[in-house]
Parts: structure tokens; C-alpha cells; sequence
């Protein structure tokens, strides 16, 4: 196989397995143990000098690619030809999609994976610092809240972008499943609720979640994950 795809058992690794898992394209997925340090090796930091998951290197093309967001819009434009989850780049859709993913990336990213961190290694440390990040937080998935609403009032869909799932819905739904880490539950947003309820449902995106593992922390609320 010439893409191999790096990951691990977080919400930025399960982006890479989820979005594989949709695209049903041969590729081979090496799981990477980030206890032992494994992204800091030279032989990875070849690959990422970043050493960060999720990775891919496509050998096909000779190319290697870190940052989910990038990543994934790499493997869209490569081998999603028919658009099924993506759009076409100079579509109003396609800049909607960049849009919401930097915002993932830029804004929730930082400031959920410090709250996380935080919640599962540090409990009773950094209090003020945890209920600042928490605040933000929601607040951020307030607006995540409200791309839902305005994409459903434009096109009567329960996806973030146009009329169907795309790189948007994955990036976001792959570390709000997380959210509950904080004692956030999903709950709280009604919109966000009902969009991860209906992307969970999708075999694809089940399953996707089960490689290399299943998430340790779940979501009652939430279709559970079932292993294949």
C-alpha cells in the first residue's frame, strides 16, 4: 500500500481513522504508542518534523502531511473525486468548508485539548485557569451551534456545509465526542446533539472510531461505538 496513515487514540487521531474509513480507500494504518515518544523519533520527525499525530505519507505521490486539517483536505482532493465528502475548491462550499475547519483547528482546538489535558492529568490544578478554558469552550461550541443553524435555514441540511458531510463535519465531530472530559455534555447544545447523533450513525463513522481504538471516554447521550 502506498498511503500510510499514522495515528493514535485521540480526538485528532480519530480525524484521520474516521475520514480513511469514509473514503474506503486501500491504505495501511500504523498505530503510534505516544507514551513511548514514538512521534519524536528521527524516523517520524522525518516524516512531521512538528512529531504530532495524525500523519499520512503517500507514497504514491511522494508527499508526507501533518495537521488534520491539511491533511484531510489533501486526501479530499486526491482520491474523493466524486466529492461525496467535500466540495469542489472555487465553490462558495469549498471556502464554507476552510472556513470551519481553521476555526476547529485555530480557536477549539487549543483552547479544548488544554481544558482536556487538564481534566484527565491535573484534577484540582490550574482551577482558574480550567473554568477560563471551559467558559471559552462553550462559547466556541455556541458558534459551532450557530454554523449548524444557518447551513440548515440555506439548505435543509444537518451538516455544516451545503448538503451533505464533508472534512467540516469530521474535524468537529472527532473532538466533541470529547466534550464530556470537560462536564460539558453535548447535551447542552441541542443543534450539535442532533448533528453528532446522525454523523454516529453512519457505519463509516462508527467504525472509524474503533481504529486503532475506541474512545476511553463516551458520551451517553450518544449512539454508542460498536466494534466490528
Amino acid at each position: 500500500m502506498t498511503l500510510k496513515a499514522y495515528t493514535a487514540t485521540t480526538g485528532n487521531g480519530y480525524k484521520l481513522s474516521v475520514f480513511l474509513s469514509l473514503l474506503n480507500i486501500d491504505h495501511e494504518m500504523i498505530p503510534i504508542d505516544l507514551s513511548k515518544g514514538e512521534t519524536k523519533e528521527p524516523w517520524f520527525l522525518e516524516l512531521n518534523p512538528n512529531g504530532k499525530i495524525p500523519t499520512i505519507k503517500d507514497e504514491a505521490a511522494d508527499i508526507s502531511l501533518g495537521e488534520s486539517a491539511s491533511l484531510m483536505v489533501y486526501l479530499a482532493d486526491t482520491y474523493d473525486k466524486e466529492r461525496n465528502f467535500s466540495y469542489a475548491p472555487g465553490t462558495k462550499e469549498y471556502y464554507k468548508l476552510l472556513e470551519i475547519s481553521f476555526f476547529q483547528m485555530s480557536s477549539v482546538g487549543p483552547m479544548q485539548n488544554r481544558a482536556t489535558s487538564i481534566a484527565l492529568f491535573e484534577k484540582g490544578q490550574h482551577v482558574e485557569e480550567f473554568e477560563r478554558l471551559s467558559k471559552e469552550t462553550r462559547r466556541l461550541y455556541s458558534v459551532l451551534e450557530e454554523f449548524l443553524r444557518r447551513n440548515q435555514k440555506d439548505y435543509g441540511s444537518k451538516f455544516l456545509v451545503g448538503d451533505h458531510i464533508s472534512v467540516a463535519d469530521v474535524l468537529f465531530l472527532c473532538v466533541a465526542v470529547f466534550l464530556p472530559i470537560m462536564g460539558i455534555p453535548l447535551t447542552d447544545f441541542p443543534l450539535i446533539k442532533d448533528w453528532a447523533t446522525n454523523l454516529l450513525e453512519i457505519p463509516e463513522i462508527n467504525k472509524g472510531f474503533t481504529i486503532p481504538n475506541m474512545p476511553y471516554i463516551w458520551d451517553d447521550s450518544l449512539p454508542p461505538i460498536v466494534k466490528p
